[in-house]
């Protein structure tokens, strides 16, 4: 819905500002370094009804519902369409903003905590299996999402977006309920336990001095960097230089989820059997170099087939580094500190790929203002290179057997 259908239904169809519309889907953003506390406060949660985790993910729920009720109304007071032409322009751009800030908020929450929950419910030998699961109903609920909320506003007017919208916010609302339901075991005992009162920042240093916690961070920032800039330029590479039709562009976006959901299958079966996650993340990065490599390659020899495989190579790469580094925290974690250890992950992943995706668009205009579009394109590839090779070198003392498969009939990870 943001990244997706807004975009296009603001532009097109709206006549909202490009620049205006990148600022309001890059409002959710501004709460993904606060997935680390939302994480710490949701283990530290004391209920009258032993939920630790339930709560906050019904207030995350209770946020999204929020933002998607007001975002259409809002949407169409910022365009000025129909009775709100005459309203004041803040009045528009006040409500998208508040609008888009709670979707945001909502979704970090609900994301960081329901992935803690997961934590908690799975057994250790699990783990692997659970997280591939994740990945692959998100793929799928990203794709088939985008085909319905296509069809919903192929008749588009002011009143179906307000249907659309608020049908997501319904959906929503529904789906968490139905998937909190007997899920976290009451534990009213909590309530009566001394008091923790430790703070965050002291919580956050303890983290950071086990496990090299720091530097399996930066692995993962770098690596998502590294992986994420090219993603706003994939199409548009493939129509400019190759010269794609847009139905074939198009069908690049199916190519790396394929790519993706391969990745992640193949990873879920291999970690599953007692492999060491961090080994399955360095595999990604080693994946994704001659995935760029054919992009950039497809350009010189004008090979269209080319391009395509790099495509796919790099939804591999994403899945075998996205699923390693997940499976490599969900293990790691302290029991005490998951939804600490969790919210970090989330904080420096969601980060690192807005961050990447707004320089790759920024670079590649400004070299190609200067010299040319493909080579504006090349220097992106290039630096995505440049930093899966940091990631490599960074993950180094990671990717030493750390783990150990103690029967062939029950694998179970153990820590050295």
């Amino acid at each position: 819905m943001l990244v997706g259908t807004l975009n296009r239904v603001m532009i097109v169809e709206l006549k909202v500002p490009s620049a205006l519309v990148a600022i309001m889907v890059s409002l959710p953003l501004l709460f993904a370094p606060l997935r680390a506390l939302i994480g710490f406060r949701s283990d530290k949660h004391r209920s009258a009804l032993g939920w630790r985790r339930v709560p906050y993910i019904w207030m995350g729920t209770l946020l999204q519902f929020g933002g998607f009720a007001i975002m259409p109304f809002a949407l169409l007071v910022l365009a000025g369409a129909g009775d709100a032409a005459d309203a004041p322009a803040w009045i528009g751009q006040l409500g998208a903003a508040v609008a888009f800030l709670l979707v945001g908020a909502g979704l970090h929450t609900t994301q960081t905590v329901g992935l803690a929950l997961a934590t908690d419910l799975a057994p250790q030998e699990s783990k692997p299996k659970v997280v591939g699961l994740m990945y692959v109903m998100l793929l799928v609920g990203m794709i088939s999402s985008a085909f319905i909320y296509g069809e919903l506003l192929s008749d588009y007017s002011p009143g179906r977006l307000v249907q659309v919208i608020q049908g997501a916010a319904l959906v929503t609302m529904i789906l968490n309920v139905t998937a909190l339901w007997k899920q976290e075991a009451r534990q009213p005992g909590r309530l009566n336990a001394p008091v923790d009162d430790e703070s965050f920042s002291a919580a956050w240093r303890s983290f950071c001095q086990g496990g090299q916690a720091v530097r399996r961070l930066f692995v993962l920032g770098a690596g998502t960097m590294a992986f994420q800039m090219e993603d706003v330029l994939l199409e548009p590479y493939g129509g400019e230089i190759l010269g794609l039709s847009v139905s074939s562009t198009t069908t690049l976006t199916a190519t790396l989820a394929f790519g993706s959901l391969i990745g992640f299958s193949w990873a879920s079966r291999v970690l599953s059997r007692g492999t060491d996650p961090s080994l399955m993340a360095t595999g990604g990065v080693v994946l994704g170099i001659p995935a760029f490599l054919s992009v950039i390659a497809s350009g010189y020899l004008d090979l269209p087939w080319l391009f395509s495989l790099g495509a796919f190579l790099i939804g591999c790469g994403v899945g075998l580094f996205g699923h390693g580094t997940l499976t490599a925290t969900m293990v790691l974690a302290p029991k005490d500190q998951v939804g600490l250890a969790l919210g970090a992950w989330g904080a420096v992943q969601a980060t690192a790929a807005g961050v990447a995706m707004a320089m790759g668009g920024v670079i590649r205009d400004l070299v190609a203002n200067r010299y040319d579009a493909f080579t504006g394109y090349t220097v992106v590839y290039t630096i995505e290179i440049v930093l899966l090779l940091v990631t490599l070198v960074v993950m180094y003392p990671l990717i030493r057997p750390r783990y150990q498969r103690v029967t062939d009939m029950n694998p179970v990870l153990i820590k050295e």
